[in-house]
């Protein structure tokens, strides 16, 4: 065992305290009795990817649902799992390390203990690579004293976020089976939940034993679909950001004369600029959803940026604040395009000095108009999953460049009669992941783990924990289980028109919803925070106080209880079935008949009408 994991370390009076902290359990997961109700069987969002899914997932896909209710609750074919024999469970960090994680550990361990004393809980050290070693270190109340409540991952450290190869799978399947492991939970975001699924489908066609259960954990928020409402780390980073970018616009509007340019991490979406945007109020975002649904150039961009700028000047403001997700250089045409050659080079073997002139014309000439600095980073090699390094691309300094070039060709042409331009950037990321976790992020990640315990305990294999109605109080929150296989899709691409080529399933980042409620607020406020400099201070992450319960925006302005409405609805059919039954009037059997078909017909159409047009990507 490496001796720099789970060692109990000196901890300030601040940590001190929040490791005192104890999160609290929804009323369904209280005590040592929960009663279990599997629903109706899943099926996938996308209907023409059903039958791609069902081959790669047979033993996954259609799967029920799974709600953990309280004892008392009257649901009649709901079941109370009265043994609890010893279980052996192994819990890995597979994704990026984000606030909350070490609680998912905390939240297991405890329920493992509650309901056995000789469950044993071990952390593979060092993420996947510490699995395919089997390098090991059993969770005990000592080794997790000074680590509850606690930012990172360095309790059981990380390295590389994939469980894919023949080779690492196998790893994995033989690591478990060493072990005797009744259960592998694995903790990440969609990179490494989706790595969750395929392994469980593998154990299961190997009969192994073990099941696996995948935890939604990740900064970005793009593990987001209709069972999975919010990811542990995004409250923290979304604070933890937006306090950095107050005080920034506090010094935007005390110097007045400088534009920062602020570059938020979050992968390819834009999740967290936007949350931070709602927080903090800056004068611009921009999302790379909006660049990618308007098709929009880096010189479009630029253009926008300068003509606020210019507009600013014009009322005598000289100063203001840009946000940039990280993702954006991947959501601007020409410029994901000269990405994707340069990837197709290097993976050839082309050497980084000859990637030039081994270039399309467009994408060379795209390639040499770029500032150096650009040129070094869009050369790095790729990560794992095919995507650009984003966090090493410094698009904030880029569009600078580009912004203040531009400005000067106005102020020279007088077009613009404003100050000269001066631009400061910054990136943010590195310095939210490792914080204290918000208490929102403590409890979620708290409750996430005990959940895990109980899909084990309900034999459940190649499921996510799940906790919805979020935005409510504690013991209002709905806990359950949903087949990672439901939340998976395929991307289709064609290279000309006689050829289709189809993807591995699985589980997609999701964009912004640029139909939904957080980004319509943004929208009704955008020209205000542009021109008003309504800059707005949340203040630190809070753990007691006015602050200490509040939750993201995005979050609280959405209706997303999709497993809540899922209930409704099958309480309607059963209330249908009750009415219709052999001997009812032949009235009533007529209009059933007559509203069910106009139903079918309807859900029909739309279920077509929401995979037409998605087929390419």
């Amino acid at each position: 065992m490496d001796s720099d994991f789970g060692i109990p370390r000196e901890l300030s009076p601040l940590q001190q305290l929040r490791s005192q902290y104890h999160p609290e359990l929804p009323p369904c997961l209280q005590g040592t009795t929960v009663r279990v109700e599997l629903g109706d069987g899943t099926t996938v969002a996308k209907a023409a990817d059903a039958h791609i899914i069902a081959r790669a997932f047979p033993h996954s896909l259609g799967q029920p649902l799974a709600h953990f209710l309280r004892a008392t609750a009257k649901v009649p074919d709901a079941q109370i799992i009265t043994e609890h024999p010893a279980k052996r469970v192994g819990i890995v960090f597979s994704g990026r390390q984000a606030p909350g994680g070490h609680n998912v550990v905390w939240g297991l361990y405890e329920a493992l203990k509650v309901h056995n004393a000789k469950n044993t809980l071990l952390g593979f050290l060092g993420g996947s690579e510490g699995l395919f070693a089997q390098k090991t270190l059993e969770i005990t109340d000592d080794v997790l004293q000074t680590y509850k409540n606690q930012g990172g991952f360095d309790l059981l450290g990380r390295t590389k976020d994939q469980i894919r190869t023949t080779e690492q799978v196998n790893a994995a399947l033989k690591a478990c089976t060493d072990l005797k492991l009744d259960g592998l939970v694995i903790i990440g975001g969609v990179t490494s939940n989706t790595d969750a699924a395929h392994l469980a489908e593998f154990f299961a066609e190997a009969k192994c034993p073990t099941k696996v259960v995948g935890v939604p954990v990740t900064i970005n928020g793009d593990l987001k679909n209709q069972f999975v409402e919010a990811n542990v780390g995004f409250d923290t980073t979304c604070k933890v950001n937006s306090q950095l970018i107050s005080n920034i616009c506090t010094d935007a509007l005390s110097a007045e004369k400088y534009y920062y340019f602020v570059r938020l991490m979050g992968r390819k979406h834009s999740h967290v600029a936007l949350e931070c945007t709602l927080q903090s109020h800056p004068n611009m975002v921009i999302l790379g959803e909006e660049v990618t649904a308007s098709k929009l150039t880096i010189f479009d961009i630029t253009k926008q940026i300068c003509d606020a700028v210019q507009a600013r000047a014009e009322q005598d403001k000289n100063h203001g604040v840009i946000l940039i997700p990280e993702g954006l250089v991947e959501s601007i045409p020409e410029l994901y395009a000269l990405l994707k050659e340069i990837h197709g080079l290097l993976k050839e073997g082309v050497h980084t000095d000859n990637i030039s002139s081994q270039l399309s014309p467009w994408s060379s000439a795209l390639f040499e108009f770029l500032p150096p600095c650009i040129k070094k980073q869009l050369l790095l090699h790729p990560e794992s999953d095919d995507s650009a390094q984003l966090s090493q691309i410094e698009t904030e300094k880029l569009l600078a460049y580009l912004v203040e070039t531009e400005m000067n060709k106005r102020l020279k042409e007088g077009t613009y009669k404003g100050k000269k331009f001066n631009a400061i950037c910054h990136f943010f990321g590195y310095q939210a992941r490792g914080s204290l976790p918000s208490k929102f992020d403590c409890d979620y990640a708290y409750v996430l783990g005990h959940v895990c315990y109980h899909i084990l305990a309900a034999g459940l294999n190649g499921y996510m924990a799940t906790v919805t109605n979020l935005k409510s109080p504690v013991n209002k929150w709905k806990c359950g289980a949903a087949p990672i296989s439901t939340m998976m899709t395929v991307k289709r691409w064609s290279q000309n028109s006689g050829s289709t080529s189809i993807g591995r399933p699985v589980i997609h980042p999701a964009a912004v919803d640029l139909k939904g409620k957080a980004y319509d607020l943004l929208r009704q406020n955008a020209h205000k925070f542009l021109m008003e400099d309504m800059y707005r201070n949340p203040g630190p992450v809070q753990y007691d106080g006015p602050g200490a319960d509040a939750k993201a925006v995005s979050l609280c302005v959405e209706d997303q209880d999709y497993m809540g409405r899922i209930k409704k609805l099958q309480e309607y059919l059963d209330q249908v079935r009750t009415i219709v039954r052999p001997g009812c009037s032949q009235d009533v059997l007529k209009a059933a008949l007559s509203v069910m078909s106009s139903v079918t017909d309807v859900l029909t159409t739309i279920s077509s009408s929401s995979t037409s047009g998605q087929q390419y990507a």
